[in-house]
């Protein structure tokens, strides 16, 4: 069977969705957790990720978004103490098997862009339209 999003726990519903767990048959998984990042957040984030591309450097280096993208979850995750998984790729190259942002948590999701917002700034960027 296909997984099946209850939906977000909530004073109104707690009830109904304690009683659709206690209905489900044996052998199925529940997964709870904090709600993930939303489309806004996530729309905000890319729009940051391709503003850096467009006016940032780094290592004397354009980036495009998608390395922006990389580079920051990287900076993120090292500066809230959850590190780096740095290994050596298939190809002898070295690879950060990092956090994924749609897994993202909204406050875990608030804090990478303000972390992006921090370098911005700390670099003489500006954001205007997205401040």
């Amino acid at each position: 069977m296909a997984y099946t999003r209850i939906g977000t726990i909530t004073a109104t519903n707690r009830r109904h969705l304690a009683d659709k767990v206690a209905s489900l048959p044996e052998g199925y998984d529940i997964k709870v957790g904090p709600k993930s990042r939303s489309l806004d957040q996530n729309a905000l984030l890319h729009a940051l990720f391709g503003e850096l591309a467009k006016q940032a450097t780094y290592l004397g280096r354009r980036l495009t978004l998608n390395q922006w993208k990389t580079l920051m979850i990287s900076g993120h995750a090292v500066a809230t103490g959850l590190g780096a998984d740095l290994i050596p790729g298939i190809e002898g190259e070295f690879v950060n098997i990092r956090e994924s942002s749609a897994q993202m948590s909204v406050a875990r999701m608030t804090s990478l862009i303000e972390y992006v917002h921090a370098w911005a700034a700390m670099n003489n960027m500006r954001f205007n339209k997205y401040e």
